[in-house]
């Protein structure tokens, strides 16, 4: 669980920036999606095709 703690003079904005890019880092929120609704066909054909888009988009495996 992502933890944050404020600087002495930190504003809390700052803060809560702080935290949500440690949401984010953590991939809370995807994992969370994903298992609270049912997922059609149709949004796991696009899940899947966007995972691949990234992976191939990022290098994919090579060999």
């Amino acid at each position: 669980m992502p933890q944050v703690i404020p600087g002495e003079d930190e504003r809390i904005d700052s803060v809560l920036r702080r935290f949500k890019r440690e949401v984010s880092k953590a991939e809370i929120f995807p994992d969370m999606r994903k298992h609270r609704f049912f997922e059609t066909p149709i949004e796991k054909r696009k899940r899947k095709a966007l995972a691949k888009h990234k992976q191939r988009k990022r290098g994919g495996s090579r060999g």
